[in-house]
């Protein structure tokens, strides 16, 4: 028997019923009595599926290079830890197919641009409306309100996620416990999720995509940093030279660490490395924040972010009229016809600034247009879900004439 085989989330789990439950039912599938999948393959199809997902390989994970075809994209990130943690989730007995459904779900609520993105928008929100924008809380407001799929009938509805791929979006923000990570007991409303780390993940497949998700950019930042010219060979040589037990690659680092975490992770002390393993991993992850995420060369970039992104808001905040805001923005198709037309279109099928007469739109409304502080909200979901290439088409619009 596997070492976690036992506490796995399949049927018979004293967690099971929650964990596959939710907000909906979802339609029955057409294959017959016999059901083709299972709750979480049916989430892992409905991700991979959607839009937002396919969004996902035109957004930064760290460096901002759209020409160049090599480096790391949010895409790639999210199948670098499908891979790590299906791999792990395999050797301990774990279900592969929640693990799976968390790993591609888990940062599906991104914005343009990374971290740096993310960090802007959160300065906007809390300037405007008092609240702070965070990907794990985007992820889960995201496939709970905004992302739609059609039914077998064609009607457009909302994911409907099972909760507990939906608790693995927030669960998996922040460093995992160092001392072991294991999952809690309790069953939350998981809007009460509202910073990294307030909770640990409900399942313990989705403990191992958080440290996964820890795991798998190590390496790959080096690589690319390197690509890039932020960092050198020399560089490199020197925190080889601090790390006896591996080489600093790429595949060293992936390999090494699942073979630690799987060799001392138990059920009684949690999913852990050793002493060793942990140092080392610290150790490589000090030089990338100094070496490379605050690098000089990333600086202008940040600067650049910030007025893309604030004069977008500023544009669609001064079309604010009520309920009459989807006019004023379609007034503006003069002088940005893309942006107008694309905006609009959006909050027609969010907001309550018309009568829905679409028989084939059956999602929630979420913006009241009477409310100044929700339409703000709206903007910031509206621009989240943005790739690099589409904020930067809408900001050319702006500045063009």
């Amino acid at each position: 028997m596997k070492k976690f085989e036992n506490v796995a989330m399949y049927e018979g789990n004293p967690k099971w019923e929650n964990a596959i439950s939710r907000n909906e039912k979802l339609y029955d599938p057409v294959y017959g009595d016999a059901p083709m999948r299972t709750e979480f393959d049916r989430d892992y199809t409905r991700i991979i599926n959607c839009n937002a997902y396919r969004r996902l390989k035109h957004k930064t994970q760290v460096f901002f290079a759209p020409k160049n075809d090599h480096i790391c994209t949010r895409i790639e990130h999210v199948n670098l830890v499908d891979s790590i943690s299906n791999t792990i989730a395999n050797f301990l007995g774990l279900n592969s197919e929640l693990t799976s459904a968390i790993a591609v779900t888990h940062d599906i609520g991104h914005s343009p641009f990374g971290h740096q993105g993310e960090s802007i928008l959160s300065e906007i929100a809390q300037r405007e409306y008092g609240d702070k924008f965070w990907h794990g809380g985007n992820g889960l407001h995201l496939v709970d309100d905004l992302e739609l799929l059609s039914d077998l009938a064609g009607i457009k509805r909302n994911l409907n996620l099972t909760y507990a791929v939906r608790d693995g979006i927030p669960g998996h923000c922040g460093n995992p416990n160092p001392n072991g990570q294991k999952p809690r007991e309790e069953f939350i409303d998981l809007k009460e999720f509202t910073f990294s780390n307030k909770f640990a993940p409900y399942t313990w497949e989705a403990c191992v995509v958080k440290i996964a998700d820890n795991i798998s950019y190590l390496g790959r930042d080096l690589e690319d940093a390197k690509e890039m010219k932020i960092i050198t060979d020399r560089d490199i040589n020197n925190i080889d030279k601090s790390i006896e037990n591996i080489r600093v690659n790429n595949s060293s680092i992936i390999g090494y660490l699942i073979g630690d975490l799987c060799n001392n992770s138990t059920v009684a002390e949690g999913l852990r490395f050793s002493e060793e393993a942990y140092n080392t991993m610290e150790k490589i992850k000090k030089f990338n924040n100094e070496k490379i995420y605050q690098n000089e060369k990333i600086q202008p970039t940040k600067r650049y972010f910030k007025v893309v992104m604030n004069e977008i808001f500023y544009a669609l905040k001064n079309a604010y009229n009520g309920t009459a805001t989807v006019k004023n923005i379609r007034k503006m198709k003069r002088y940005y016809p893309y942006l107008s037309e694309e905006f609009s279109n959006w909050l027609e099928v969010y907001s309550n600034s018309i009568v829905r007469d679409n028989n084939n739109l059956c999602n929630k409304i979420i913006y009241d247009l009477n409310d100044i502080n929700n339409y703000s909200r709206a903007i910031i979901d509206y621009m989240s879900g943005m790739t690099d290439q589409y904020i930067v088409r809408i900001y050319n619009e702006i500045v063009s004439f």
